[in-house]
């Protein structure tokens, strides 16, 4: 078949992979001018497998009082007169329960264990340059409490398969020597020996030239997709601004800009925006770096060493469409960097990147088929587009063939359209 993948960040690329692999005939379609210019663009860098836990939970409910007041706070809301976003809110708050919570914990923590051996797989068949390394991860905690839960929850993925090991703060100086900087409000962490990183923007380059390499796959930069063209329940065609593409199937992989144009085909996704923010330095002292990715838990930021660089990325921003960078968030971030590894770098050449980050309330991806039936989607991953992307691509890539997908996929399907699982699209 020909499928068009609308789409061009991690998600979409990955998937025109999968589906080249199997032989289709694929396009890609982006209205930027390269791959990976959106979310994907400058991302935290953390391939984070074991850490997918959702935003919504009672922890989170507990914190939301002070946060919206805080102009530090890592999770800021603005109110828009936006009908979607206080849908949006709503499903929020009735996901932050102890039983959803752990239910959405399992399921992505089966996607996110699917998506690794995915791409372990890639790269040992195709070694890619991204800045990708496999020295694990730590998160540190700063308060008995929070540590505490943490330890819980490292207990209840032990049983879902998650290797992790809780570290007193003696243990974590241990791991990461280059925590010195704050040690003194450390009381512990869980590290994560089999995390990995990588630059999410050099894996989507690398990705496209391997799929530039085959013959059966183009890309269309700088086209504005406006609508699909529908008739009963198939798509007919893409109307672009350049004029209309058809194919025989599709694949929605859009990220924030998803819901809009499904919308216009009567299907309404649960995605609203959520910013965040980074910023990548250039390394001065290779010892004051840290060697394993970090996650400070107490302000919400992430650190991750790509190459000769460290990439700083934080911020949860409910704040509405605009990804223009907000001085004020990043300067939050440039202080937090500067206080955790203040010899890592002189913070005077500051690479200064936001994007928005296609988030579901229940932080679920939505998998699959939609009411048309050569329409797949591929969208919702919000923060965790980088970890999901392998295996959520081969699930859209087996829907594509009329393959069942070896992973369960309960609450991670368009609702109402489970019982569509084996079937697939068909050419016109």
């Amino acid at each position: 078949m020909h499928i068009i993948v609308l789409g061009a960040g991690v998600t979409g690329l990955a998937t025109a992979h999968c589906l080249a692999g199997d032989g289709h005939r694929v396009t890609v379609v982006d209205r930027a001018g390269g791959p990976g210019r959106g979310a994907s663009f400058a991302n935290g860098g953390q391939l984070s497998y074991s850490y997918v836990a959702p935003l919504a939970a009672l922890s989170a409910l507990r914190e939301l009082p002070g946060w919206l007041i805080r102009r530090d706070a890592p999770l800021r809301f603005r109110p828009q007169l936006d009908p979607r976003q206080w849908a949006w809110c709503l499903r929020f708050l009735a996901a932050c329960t102890g039983e959803r919570n752990r239910t959405a914990t399992e399921r992505l923590l089966r996607l996110s264990m699917y998506s690794r051996d995915q791409l372990d797989a890639l790269l040992d068949a195709t070694p890619l340059g991204f800045d990708h390394s496999r020295t694990g991860k730590l998160v540190v905690y700063s308060s008995a409490d929070s540590f505490r839960a943490a330890q819980a929850q490292m207990e209840f993925q032990r049983r879902l398969g998650c290797e992790q090991r809780a570290l007193d703060a003696r243990g974590c100086l241990d791991t990461e020597p280059a925590l010195a900087a704050i040690a003194h409000r450390i009381v512990g962490g869980i590290f994560t020996a089999g995390e990995q990183a990588g630059d999410c923007h050099l894996f989507c380059q690398a990705l496209e030239t391997r799929l530039k390499a085959m013959t059966t796959v183009g890309f269309l930069y700088g086209r504005d997709v406006r609508r699909l063209l529908v008739d009963g329940r198939r798509v007919l065609g893409v109307e672009t601004d350049a004029g209309v593409l058809e194919a025989d199937a599709y694949v929605l992989a859009l990220g924030t800009g998803s819901p809009a144009l499904a919308a216009g085909a009567g299907i309404r996704l649960p995605i609203y925006p959520l910013k965040g923010y980074s910023l990548t330095v250039p390394v001065r002292d290779r010892g004051a770096v840290p060697r394993i990715s970090v996650t400070d838990s107490a302000r919400r930021v992430v650190y991750a060493p790509l190459g000769d660089r460290l990439r700083v990325a934080g911020m949860a921003d409910l704040v509405g469409w605009s990804d223009a960078i907000d001085q004020s968030r990043l300067s939050l971030l440039v202080r937090e960097a500067r206080q955790a590894f203040p010899a890592a770098s002189d913070y005077r050449r500051i690479e200064p990147w936001s994007g928005l980050r296609p988030a579901t309330p229940t932080s679920l991806p939505i998998l699959g088929p939609t009411p048309f039936g050569n329409l797949l989607l591929n969208v919702g991953q919000g923060a965790l587009g980088f970890t999901l992307a392998m295996g959520s691509a081969r699930v859209v890539a087996d829907f594509a063939i009329g393959r069942r997908p070896a992973i369960p996929l309960d609450g991670l399907t368009l609702p109402g359209i489970a019982n569509r699982i084996d079937q697939r699209p068909k050419a016109a």
